[in-house]
């Protein structure tokens, strides 16, 4: 099936979690991020049980804080 993660257009495997796309995506410190798909938060918890479906838009944003 065909997603787009982070504005690339990528093939993969039918019945892909956002837990398992974590991992093949390599991304970085993964307890941080948050996930979007199609717009829509989906809570950390729920990456295990959140299946990817064909023209799915996923994104990995990090919430930085900062400041003096």
């Amino acid at each position: 099936m065909l997603i787009t993660v982070a504005g690339v257009k990528k093939e993969v495997k039918d019945d892909l979690t956002v837990a398992q796309l974590v991992i093949d995506e390599k991304v970085e410190t993964p307890q941080y991020v948050t996930v979007t798909i199609n717009d829509e938060f989906v809570e950390s918890r729920d990456f295990k049980n959140t299946v990817l479906k064909d023209g799915d838009t996923v994104e990995f944003l990090y919430f930085m804080g900062g400041g003096q």
